[in-house]
Formats: structure tokens, C-alpha cells, sequence
């Protein structure tokens, strides 16, 4: 195992960092394997990428993790209900299930989900189907939606004794009521019950677009509820199952601790959307504020001082806080930016700072959107060898490097201006006291 995992902490490191990798792997080999992450699989994967869904649920289980996989079959359900000659009719986003349309669905759900445990067997990785015994389901209303189950509780020993058995559970979206009758249960409603009762630290849906899509067709990196989501509701561009899937989502993180999330990524990046920074996908968090302090208080400094030490493993110059500055900061202290007086007006960052418990997870471009709100030009400077410069370049307009510092700008229009942002970043000195190391 240990040679195993040296070898995917190798091939990780070509997606982001091998210290990211062994980040994340630590923190996900630390959570005991019911806890690891619960991945929806929609029907459109199952039928067009399941090569490259057992690729990444194979690489998950030889690094000793335990995905619980959901699926659905929506994609293959409307084909054999279209070659059957039965319409569909969707209601509140619900497929109705008449007694004839289950004629369809059960055999339809048992082969998707028989297709993905004997593919992840052909590849040697344990997988039990769970197509009954998992959901314990009323009906949500006969005469509107037909056999069509509400989740009133999960079983949650049919899934810890597949765990025990060190095999994978792959679920299937079909209920049961006390009297025995099998139900329909959407598959969005069937993984938000599940998440509710497993409280997983990673939520994932695999989808073909790979995300949430804005206006223009590009997706987006990152969510925060707390600050994004009406915003996207009212935008004209985000409708039909998009708008559904980020309101479903909505309801379920607000059943979750604060800190919880939903990735929607592809099956071909589901592991670098797990174990890098940056990801593949659509992040998508509760959120937390961010604040914006022109004054700062002495509790301001305190937590700040202790952020940027702790984080960057060095010691401030005992002066850096008499120069004045505007603090931008996370509820949680997890993430900041300080802004100082620049050029003709212009703001300079002089720092920012995100935990590594914190990178990945949204804070930090929560704080940049702000930023970027707040502060409509702005220039900094970064090490060369900063791990995050290639995602500053993404940021930014405008890139100058010179010996060990490169310098960054956006919104500066006026050439003589930027040349003296520039200048002035590259020529400040370091708020750092050299050569003292926190250990």
C-alpha cells in the first residue's frame, strides 16, 4: 500500500503540487471511510464516460479510500421509455411513474447499475450493488406523481457493511415503503438524504458540462451561497436544470456544517477536483462573509498578525502595521487581503493569505471576488517561485517579472501609471524579517 500510494502521490503531483497532494490525502485517509465523500453519477455519465468513472473510482480505492457512489438514469430511462412507446411527462421536475412507466424503470436502473459494479470488478475493485434496502420511502403523492417516493429514512447498515467488507457501495435511486411496494426516487433527493445521514466531507456531482456554466458558456470556478446565490437565480442566463441542480444543492448544504461543500465536475477530473487547489470544476460552499475594515482595531491586528505568520512561517517586521491599510478579511480568519496606498491612487495588495485547511475550498476566490468588487485597478507583487503566480496571471492584465519578483496589475489603462505601479512594486521592501523562521 505504501508503494501504492508513493506512486499516486507522483502522478497527483502532475496535476497540481506533490504537497497538495499529500495534503489531501492525509486529511481524506484520516476520515473514516463512511465519511469520505458520497459522488452522484447522472445517468448521461453512466451511458457516455463510464470508462473514465471506473478510472477514477479504481484510483480513489487503490489510494484506501471508499467513495459511496448514487447513480441515476435519466438518459437511459427516457431512450427505453421512447422505444417502449410510453411518454414521459415531468412534473415539479419529477419523472410521474405509473405502474406502467416502473415496468420500465426498475429493469432499466438494475442494468446501469449492474453495468458500473461489473466494470469496476473487471478492474479488480471490489463494488456491491445496492439497488434495494437502502431507502425507506412514503409516497410523495399518488395522484400527481405516481409511484414516486419521498426518503423518510436511510438504512445505514447495508451501506457500513459493504464498507466493512472493503467493498465499494454503488446505490441505486429505487426505494421501498413499509408494505413492500418499490418506488421512484429522484436521484438530486435520493443523494441529498443520503448526504444527510453519512455527513460526508466531500459532496460530488458528475455531470457532462463539468459545472455550473455562466452567461457565456465558461464555467464557473467557484460559488458562495452566501454572496452569489441570488444573484445567479435572478440571471437570465441560468435556467432549467442548472438553476434546479444550484438550488438542490442550496437545500442540501444548509442541512450541512458550515464547512461543508459540493463539487459538480466531470468523471474524467473527479481527482483533481479532490486533490488540488485549483480543481476542475464548480465549487460550491455555504460561504461565509467577507468583511471590509478601514479602521483596524487591535483585535483586527492580533488576528491578522497570527494569520500571516502561522500560514507564510515567517515573522513581520515589528512596524508592519503603522503604515495604514484597508483590511478585506473571511468570517472564520481563514482568508485576508490588505490593501495599502499605491501609486496616484491606484491600490496595492500588499498581502494575500489563505490557510492551507482553507485552499481548495472556495475562501480564497470568495475573498478575490470581493476584491476585485471593491477595488476596480489594483497592482502586487509575488515571489517567482509562489505556487499560486500561475493563478495570479489568470487574475490579472499585466505581468512584469524582474530578478526574484514578479509584479501583477489589473485595470490600469494608462501606460505611464502602470510602468510606476510596476516600478513601485518591484522596489518596496520586504515586511518580512529576514531569515527568522517560526518554527
Amino acid at each position: 500500500m505504501t508503494e501504492i500510494r508513493s506512486v499516486i502521490i507522483e502522478l497527483l503531483s502532475h496535476m497540481g503540487s506533490s504537497r497538495e497532494a499529500r495534503q489531501y490525502l492525509k486529511r481524506f485517509s484520516a476520515l473514516d471511510n463512511m465519511q469520505f465523500a458520497v459522488i452522484k453519477v447522472g445517468g448521461g455519465i453512466l451511458a457516455d464516460h463510464l470508462d473514465e468513472l471506473v478510472d477514477a473510482l479504481c484510483f480513489l480505492r487503490h489510494a484506501g479510500l471508499f467513495p459511496i457512489t448514487i447513480h441515476g438514469a435519466g438518459t437511459q430511462l427516457n431512450h427505453a421509455l421512447a422505444q417502449a412507446g410510453i411518454d414521459t411527462e415531468i412534473k415539479d421536475g419529477l419523472r410521474v411513474t405509473t405502474p406502467e412507466v416502473m415496468k420500465v424503470v426498475r429493469p432499466i436502473i438494475y442494468q446501469e447499475n449492474l453495468r458500473l459494479v461489473a466494470a469496476l470488478e473487471k478492474r479488480g475493485i471490489k463494488a456491491r450493488g445496492l439497488m434495494h434496502g437502502v431507502f425507506r420511502c412514503s409516497e410523495l403523492d399518488r395522484e400527481r406523481y405516481g409511484l414516486v417516493g419521498n426518503v423518510d429514512s436511510v438504512a445505514m447498515n447495508t451501506i457500513s457493511t459493504t464498507l466493512a467488507a472493503q467493498a465499494l457501495p454503488i446505490i441505486a435511486c429505487l426505494g421501498e415503503t413499509d408494505a413492500g411496494q418499490v418506488l421512484n426516487i429522484n436521484a438530486d433527493s435520493a443523494a441529498r438524504a443520503l448526504v444527510e445521514q453519512v455527513q460526508p466531507y466531500k459532496v460530488i456531482y458528475l455531470t457532462p458540462t463539468g459545472g455550473i456554466l455562466d452567461g457565456q458558456g465558461q464555467r464557473i470556478n467557484a460559488i458562495n451561497l452566501k454572496t452569489d446565490y441570488q444573484a445567479l437565480l435572478d440571471a437570465d442566463w441560468l435556467h432549467s436544470g442548472m438553476r434546479l441542480k444550484l438550488i438542490e444543492i442550496k437545500q442540501l448544504l444548509d442541512r450541512l456544517p458550515i464547512n461543508a461543500s459540493v463539487s459538480i465536475t466531470q468523471a474524467c477530473h473527479l481527482t483533481k477536483e479532490l486533490f488540488t487547489h485549483r480543481g476542475a470544476g464548480t465549487l460550491i460552499r455555504r460561504g461565509e462573509s467577507i468583511l471590509l475594515a478601514e479602521q483596524i482595531m487591535p483585535a483586527h491586528q492580533s488576528q491578522l498578525k497570527y494569520l500571516l505568520e502561522s500560514t507564510f512561517n515567517q515573522r513581520l517586521k515589528d512596524d508592519y502595521f503603522a503604515e495604514p491599510f484597508q483590511l478585506l478579511y473571511a468570517e472564520s480568519w481563514h482568508a485576508a487581503a490588505v490593501i495599502k496606498r499605491g501609486v496616484q491612487g491606484v491600490p496595492y495588495m500588499d498581502k494575500f493569505v489563505v490557510t492551507p485547511e482553507a485552499q481548495g475550498e472556495g475562501v480564497g476566490a470568495a475573498l478575490w471576488h470581493e476584491i476585485r468588487r471593491r477595488f476596480p485597478s489594483l497592482y502586487w507583487r509575488s515571489r517567482n517561485n509562489n505556487p499560486i503566480n500561475a493563478w495570479y496571471l489568470q487574475q490579472s492584465d499585466r505581468m512584469l517579472r524582474q530578478h526574484d519578483w514578479l509584479a501583477f496589475s489589473y485595470g490600469i489603462s494608462d501606460s505611464i501609471l502602470s510602468e510606476a505601479c510596476m516600478e513601485s512594486a518591484l522596489t518596496r521592501t520586504s515586511s518580512w524579517c529576514e531569515g527568522e523562521v517560526l518554527l
